[in-house]
């Protein structure tokens, strides 16, 4: 079995995920369902699969932590897979990411977010369950900054999900395994890199965290991703991951980068056919950073609640700007992956002020025959000396078969 014909078959199926299991047929996620397709896979053929995406310098590894993460690109596609082990022997599961660069349109997520990553500095947190697309928001985020503003950004992902083109921005993307040893490592480097943007793939470690919120309060713009299910819970899992002597420190901390948080989940909308996100959003307003500072986490739903003049959504709020939304994006479906660092095409110049009816002339060979059907003197004329004018235009063609006739014909 070739992975590329198991992408192929997921693509026509339109799925977002594939999974495949010993003993059990391949299974596609489809528009948030699973769909079970073709024939059991027998666990040898996916030993020799795991083999080949691994390779042999991974192999050892995979051996010993049992998992092994890479993307690569495949038949036009970008792909996540992550290979593992199960009760069954080798395990795949696989995440086919868009084939063009994430946008906030593309991805039909709110215009508003783009606040986000206006500041030079401070913490914007991603988060929602797995699989809720936090990777392809923060990737529109960066691009966002791509598009319109020349800044240093460094990316540290396990793996490089997107494979960001620059276009404004200097971007430097880093593997965790491949180019730095760990998160921790990647983010100690950066400090003495000159960035201006920093994005974290994964904040999961106490120790990840501390140096995340110390970059944030050093200057730097940092966005983060954290599996949680709203807002208020991807702060408090940010605090009680320290020492509770060390939490209220870290609510002060918290507090005095926070930019915003957002919560998403996927939802399909049957009558466009997508599957798009639904956010919840809470930006770090004065109230909100108060109550961050005091750790009293439980009054944020209140304060998001209230706080829509200052840029937050409520879950609600946000599906009910997605019903009225009437601009939707579709996902690209090209087999290719667009040029998307092609910049856009600036805007024609105006027009200097013209005539007020402007005519068309162009000079052709003059005819040899006229036409047999009748005409006017004026347009029998024109046809002779291979002129054609726009209908409507007879006044200014009486000027310039004149002219015509001055020189000479």
């Amino acid at each position: 079995m070739q992975l590329a014909a198991i992408i192929r078959r997921a693509r026509e199926q339109g799925a977002s995920d594939v999974h495949l299991e010993g003993g059990m047929p391949m299974a596609l996620r489809v528009r948030g369902a699973l769909r079970l397709v073709g024939e059991p896979l027998s666990a040898s053929t996916l030993t020799v699969l795991a083999r080949e995406v691994v390779g042999e310098e991974g192999w050892p590894e995979f051996l010993e932590r049992c998992s092994y993460d890479v993307s690569r690109t495949l038949e036009g596609q970008r792909i996540r897979i992550n290979v593992l082990r199960s009760a069954r022997g080798v395990g795949f599961a696989i995440r086919l990411l868009s084939t063009s660069q994430a946008t906030l349109k593309r991805l039909n997520l709110h215009p508003d977010l783009r606040r986000l990553v206006e500041p030079t500095h401070g913490l914007v947190l991603v988060c929602g369950p797995t699989g809720s697309g936090k990777t392809s928001t923060l990737a529109a985020l960066l691009q966002e900054l791509n598009l319109g503003e020349s800044r240093h950004i460094i990316t540290v992902e396990s793996p490089i999900e997107y494979a960001l083109v620059p276009r404004l921005s200097f971007i430097r993307q880093r593997e965790v395994g491949r180019d730095t040893p760990s998160f921790e490592q990647a983010l100690i480097d950066a400090m003495r890199e000159d960035p201006d943007v920093l994005m974290v793939g994964e904040m999961r470690e106490p120790e990840v965290m501390r140096l995340t919120l110390n970059a944030a309060e050093t200057g730097h713009l940092v966005l983060a991703t954290v599996h949680s299910a709203s807002a208020s819970e991807a702060l408090s899992r940010v605090v009680s991951a320290f020492p509770s002597e060390m939490q209220a420190a870290v609510c002060a901390q918290l507090a005095d980068c926070l930019v915003g948080v957002v919560c998403q989940r996927l939802r399909y909308r049957p009558e466009v056919g997508l599957r798009v996100p639904e956010c919840e959003v809470l930006m770090g307003s004065t109230p909100v950073k108060s109550i961050v500072r005091q750790g009293h986490f439980y009054k944020i739903p209140s304060a998001i609640e209230t706080g829509a003049a200052d840029g937050c959504w409520s879950f609600p709020r946000y599906a009910e700007w997605l019903a009225r939304k009437t601009d939707w994006s579709q996902p690209s479906t090209s087999s290719e992956e667009a040029p998307p660092a092609a910049p856009e095409p600036a805007p024609e110049p105006l027009l200097p002020a013209a005539r007020p009816r402007p005519v068309a002339v162009t000079r052709l060979p003059a005819r040899t025959r006229r036409s047999a059907s009748p005409a006017k003197p004026t347009e029998s004329r024109a046809a002779e000396e291979g002129v054609f004018v726009i209908p409507g235009e007879q006044d200014d063609l009486v000027s310039i078969i004149r002219e015509l006739e001055g020189d000479g014909g």
